[in-house]
């Protein structure tokens, strides 16, 4: 259901927004453990390794389409923000005809690469088969993955973070039934693992489609809409890219470590594996919190309310370092029982590791915590450089540790390239969301006023937002405050400042 995110207090407003996100999250994350539970116990722990290896490789090229077309989504909160219809519409035409020419692009020249690429990583010769064999059937279903993506981020864009969460759930059920068929009753190895989600995954797109068809008017694309024009084009790039390109800078430092860990074996690769699944339901939590607070921070723009962005992000950042003290505290404590779900017995060196990193990975997730919520709250602003730059810092940072501390200390150097890189970036964040946060104090609050053309909700507040049960639909007489031109003004200016940085 389409809401607005610009009325109700900040906080429950991210937080019932953040909910559904934390929940597909986890959801998410949990049939990729089915995936590592059912290899792991079928398949044994060099096939867990092997689905290891590819994980920064996918993250590279299927980062980048995450990041995309997350950004495409960001022009489209905006409008909706701004109770702009048709620029609505133009949004979600223009971020289409990208998503399908990335989606090809992606789809024909990625499985070429899969082999050599790992190859390049130095992936143990025993381990390469089953990895090129998982990558390549992944890059297959690359167009899959973009389209569900995208369409799940403009959902989310007009404040409705249920629907994907229902639909993400669906896809999830049928991906563990699949690989449990797959891979446990026909046998069909590491490939039938990656064949399973390929078809989870085109079943949600599926089901966005219909629902998108049905039940939101708000997203229909009309013929006329299609004809985007250059400048529509080069906006949504300009927001798009940098946010694919961030998540590749990232994965290249993932890529690095995944070198380091390769040179030091099978076992390594295994631990750091078992520990990322547990890891990344973590890091899942704390996503979903940076997520809702760039669509947060993209309709308030839109709305011209900049002190609600201001109390949002601050108490978002709160929330945010409340949940990583509560996820980490247990991984810290019971990290090694975590573990245990993932591997059998005779493998205690692989669980001790793990459940190092696990132990590391608890003590810093506030740092993670703080960069998510701020660099999601930047990009939500329309920002690119400074949380493109963040990634740059990420990759410096993770790439060191994993070349000098590995090189030092082994498994326990590599451990720590995650939260030196988290560090790092929140090192630039602080200062740079600082300087925005008095920039919104000086903006007028100037909410956006009725136009002839704009739905007035008549019903509401409903969870601390507002739903639109009917709409006035006659011509609605706009009386336009004295500081909108004040506003319009400000808005340009820092439009063109960013053009010029």
């Amino acid at each position: 259901m389409a809401r607005t995110l610009t009325t109700g207090a900040p906080w429950r407003v991210i937080l019932l927004f953040a909910v559904p996100l934390l929940l597909g999250n986890v959801v998410q994350q949990l049939y990729q453990v089915a995936d590592a539970i059912v290899v792991g116990r079928h398949l044994g722990i060099a096939s867990l390794a092997a689905v290891g290896a590819t994980g920064p490789l996918l993250f590279l090229l299927l980062g980048f389409a995450w990041g995309v077309t997350s950004g495409f989504a960001i022009p489209t909160a905006q409008a909706y923000g701004a109770r702009d219809a048709e620029r609505v519409r133009r949004s979600v035409a223009t971020g289409t005809l990208l998503t399908g020419a990335m989606s090809v692009l992606l789809t024909a020249g990625a499985p070429l690469i899969a082999g050599p690429a790992l190859q390049l990583l130095q992936t143990p010769p025993e381990l390469l088969p089953e990895a090129t064999a998982f990558t390549q059937i992944s890059f297959l279903g690359a167009s899959a993955v973009m389209f569900f993506n995208y369409l799940s981020a403009i959902i989310r864009a007009i404040g409705d973070s249920r629907t994907p969460l229902v639909f993400l759930t669906l896809s999830c059920l049928l991906n563990v039934g699949l690989v449990v068929l797959m891979v446990g009753v026909l046998g069909w190895g590491v490939g039938g693992a990656a064949f399973a989600t390929v078809v989870a995954q085109a079943v949600s797109v599926g089901l966005c489609l219909e629902f998108v068809r049905r039940r939101v008017p708000a997203l229909h694309v009309r013929r006329a809409d299609w004809r985007v024009s250059r400048a529509e084009v080069l906006e949504h790039l300009r927001v798009g890219l940098p946010m694919g390109f961030q998540a590749s800078i990232i994965a290249i430092g993932t890529l690095t470590v995944q070198v380091a860990l390769n040179e030091l074996g099978a076992d390594a690769v295994a631990a750091y594996t078992t520990a990322s699944r547990v890891d990344s339901l973590a890091v899942a939590f704390l996503a979903s919190l940076g997520l809702a607070s760039s669509m947060y921070t993209a309709q308030n723009l839109g709305g011209h309310r900049p002190d609600r962005i201001r109390r949002g992000v601050v108490q978002a950042t709160w929330l945010a370092i409340g949940t990583a003290v509560a996820i980490g505290v247990p991984f810290i404590l019971f990290g090694e029982q975590l573990v245990r779900l993932f591997v059998g017995e005779g493998s205690d060196g692989v669980v001790a590791d793990a459940a190092l990193m696990l132990e590391v990975d608890g003590y810093t997730y506030a740092s993670l915590a703080v960069l998510f919520v701020l660099r999601g709250a930047l990009q939500g602003l329309g920002h690119t450089m400074i949380p493109t730059a963040t990634g740059v810092i990420e990759l410096v940072m993770r790439v060191g540790a994993a070349i000098v501390l590995g090189a030092a200390f082994g498994f326990v150097g590599v451990v720590w390239s995650n939260p030196l890189a988290w560090i790092g970036a929140v090192v630039l964040l602080i200062p740079a969301y600082a300087r925005e946060h008095r920039r919104l104090g000086r903006m007028p609050v100037e909410p956006r006023t009725a136009t002839p053309t704009t739905p007035i909700p008549v019903v509401g507040p409903v969870d601390g937002s507002m739903t639109v049960d009917a709409v006035v639909t006659g011509s609605v007489p706009v009386v336009e405050p004295p500081q909108a031109a004040r506003w319009r003004r400000l808005v340009r200016s820092e439009r063109t400042d960013r053009a010029e940085r």
